[in-house]
């Protein structure tokens, strides 16, 4: 496994990668490496001859400094991880010179992509994911990359900018990755205290009793009930939870509307904010 850290070295590491032969894929990360990252490689290394993973926490995605502040970072950890999986060519961990070397003016426009659940909550956010990705792309030049299915909003906003920006990587999605309780893997988890830690599994639990009840329940009557079952708990604050069309993110009022739907939902708990989604069949 190779280290690199400037966009010259690795445009031609990536030359000579090519020269062997075969496909590139690509895994962005912000580090805080777990076992849902690492489920991404392990899916990259299966569908590509070559895997590179970037570790980059991104500061134009982050509306609140604290946030940002407060980002686990472990580069050496991180290295250590991907070093022990074995499966990855190149770790690209660039300085935010690297990346933006003059400031990124740049501004999308997804539609309603980006103006709902998370992009209403975090305003730029979807904007910084979309610049930082575009600039990774770029650098990078993958045949695919590979996105996490717990980040379900963030996928479909990098499938829009690939269509707009008339990339031709192609998007894999990869299903979420949870701890033995149910809880989905997030960087974010080692934040918890360990109370917080057990209250944070009511969070799928909910999940996955609202999809048993949706075969009985109305659309509202369903989201109302999460909510409620959520701050019911004295650590849960909801911030939302809508069950929106799987596509166009729009909310969904009867499950009889064509097209599949996903129920997406954000957490705080203490000081630290949680997001999942789940299919309904």
């Amino acid at each position: 496994m190779k280290v690199i850290s400037s966009r010259e070295d690795l445009r031609h590491y990536r030359s000579m990668l090519l020269a062997e032969g075969g496909t590139i894929g690509f895994v962005p990360t912000m580090g805080a490496l777990h076992q849902g990252h690492l489920s991404l490689v392990e899916v990259a290394a299966l569908a590509c001859e070559h895997v590179i993973v970037s570790i980059f926490v991104n500061p134009t995605q982050f509306n609140d400094p604290n946030d940002l502040r407060n980002y686990p970072r472990n580069l050496e950890k991180d290295l250590a991880l991907l070093t022990g999986q074995g499966k990855t060519a190149v770790v690209f961990a660039p300085e935010v010179e690297d990346i933006y070397p003059e400031p990124d003016l740049r501004r999308f426009d997804f539609g309603p992509l980006d103006k709902v659940m998370e992009g209403a909550r975090r305003p730029g956010h979807f904007n910084g994911v979309a610049q930082v990705v575009s600039k990774l792309f770029s650098i990078v030049e993958p045949h695919k990359a590979f996105f996490g299915e717990k980040d379900f909003q963030q996928l479909a906003v990098i499938r829009q900018l690939v269509m707009q920006e008339q990339s031709k990587i192609e998007i894999v999605p990869c299903p979420i990755i949870r701890e033995s309780d149910g809880l989905a893997m997030s960087s974010r988890n080692v934040l918890l205290s360990p109370d917080e830690r057990l209250h944070a599994a009511n969070i799928s639990g909910i999940l996955f009793q609202s999809r048993e009840l949706s075969t009985t329940m109305e659309v509202d009557l369903l989201t109302a009930w999460v909510v409620d079952q959520l701050n019911n708990d004295p650590l849960l604050q909801v911030e939302y939870f809508q069950i929106v069309d799987s596509i166009t993110l729009m909310p969904v009022e009867r499950w009889t509307q064509a097209g599949e739907k996903q129920g997406c939902v954000a957490v705080k708990i203490g000081k630290v904010r949680l997001i999942d989604n789940i299919k309904f069949d």
